[in-house]
């Protein structure tokens, strides 16, 4: 009984010092998780999506012109018996005691195009706002595919500084081992010293750079905080596509920056028409109808009249003239940043391009590198063990192998990062 009570016991202890340890395990995270968690947190983009609603409305605002106006009014009035107002604006003179209550309703019939044109200027501006809107999207993408490569970048280099340090400690320990021996000089022992205390200030800086990348991509996640992720190693894209002019081509067509410059050069020329239909007739109809319960006798119990009104426009001062020149030179300002925006989109494509061509070529040659750099290692960890060569030569190889594996582990995750910027440039990140 006593042996199965500390069996007991000790089960129980056991569970209770595991569960913390699978309680602090961080979560798994894959870049398709990352991407969707940043589209529903990040303030910015929230930002965008409110504005491109703001701007729809303003499309109803605008197109508010066509319907009818309706109001109710209440009208009351008292005066000296025999009042004329005789002085201030041009009115009816004769003022009535009375009460009355009715409903106006005025319609605009038409203003020659003015108010399409101002809609139709809307509508393309709230279709501009929405691809900005899809361009912050896309920025917000790229900005969490970098930061999580980066954060696998950071693991990688701290695995390798890990296995680094483990390598010089044997090397240390081997060397002090045989200086004790009188097989070897201190200062030996000295250089290896000092190669171990390099690769554990590579492990520290590794180990800060592993912190400052999760508190990248928790930002990149719209997280207040710093969370610790498992991150999930994505397969590594195709070599870039050669054909660079017709990538250049899908830039232009795809990028919602350059989708949005085009429907802001549409808006400001409807604009700039609009502008020029000030000098057009606005032709509007109004009709009033109600009742006066409390009147003098000149005046009936109820009341109803239609009406129409055209205003022609003759002169204002030069005001729509130079408002039709404003809209019109707003409108090559529009049309002179889209050619601009078009040339460094063009530009962007190219450079990508080239990132993307040269970080591909390096995952063969950091791989050769590597290959290399590990064939040097054993042959002067063999001259050394021979007598046939110094600490130097050991210490230098272990230092080319060690830089040889942080460039074959950086190599895969910038090429991810230089060919999701790529397709960044041909937008394809939506």
């Amino acid at each position: 009984m006593n042996r199965r009570l500390l069996f007991a016991i000790f089960l129980i202890a056991a569970g209770c010092t595991a569960w913390p340890i699978f309680a602090q395990a961080p979560p798994t995270l894959t870049l398709a998780q990352a991407d969707a968690i940043a589209v529903k947190n990040r303030p910015r983009l929230l930002a965008s999506e409110y504005q491109a609603q703001a701007a729809g409305k303003v499309v109803s605002e605008v197109r508010s012109a066509y319907f009818p106006k309706v109001y109710g009014s209440a009208t009351g009035a008292a005066a000296e018996n025999g009042t004329r107002i005789t002085a201030g604006q041009l009115n009816n003179p004769t003022v009535f005691d009375r009460y009355a209550n009715g409903i106006t309703v005025s319609q605009l019939i038409t203003d020659f195009g003015r108010t399409w044109n101002l809609s139709k200027s809307a509508r393309f501006a709230a279709k501009s706002q929405q691809e900005n809107s899809n361009a912050t999207r896309a920025e917000i993408l790229l900005e969490v595919d970098q930061a999580y490569y980066l954060a696998l970048q950071a693991q990688a280099v701290l695995k390798v500084a890990q296995q680094d340090v483990q390598a010089r400690q044997l090397v240390a320990d081997q060397v002090e081992a045989l200086a004790k021996n009188k097989l070897k000089s201190d200062l030996d022992v000295s250089f290896a010293n000092v190669n171990l205390a390099n690769a554990k200030l590579l492990l520290v800086q590794a180990q800060n750079d592993v912190e400052a990348s999760f508190a990248n991509l928790s930002l990149a996640l719209g997280d207040s905080g710093t969370q610790r992720y498992q991150l999930v190693d994505e397969p590594l894209p195709a070599a870039p596509d050669t054909d660079l002019s017709g990538l250049v081509k899908e830039a232009l067509s795809n990028r919602p920056e350059v989708s949005a410059g085009r429907l802001d050069l549409d808006s400001a020329r409807a604009f700039e028409r609009a502008e020029r239909d000030l000098w057009m007739p606005t032709l509007s109809a109004a009709g009033s109808a109600g009742l006066t319960p409390v009147r003098e006798d000149p005046l009936l119990s109820r009341y109803a009249a239609v009406g129409f009104n055209l205003n022609i426009p003759i002169f204002d001062g030069g005001l729509f003239s130079a408002r039709h020149a404003e809209a019109h030179f707003r409108t090559e300002e529009v049309g002179q940043n889209l050619r601009e925006m078009q040339d460094k989109v063009a530009r962007d494509v190219r450079v990508a391009w080239l990132a993307a061509n040269t970080a591909y070529q390096r995952l063969s040659l950091t791989q050769q590198l590597l290959d290399q750099a590990s064939l040097a290692l054993k042959l002067a960890q063999a001259r050394y063990n021979l007598g046939l060569s110094s600490i130097v030569e050991l210490n230098q190889a272990q230092l080319n192998e060690t830089q040889a594996q942080i460039n074959q582990a950086s190599a895969r995750y910038q090429y991810q990062i230089a060919y999701g910027n790529l397709r960044f440039q041909l937008g394809e990140l939506r």
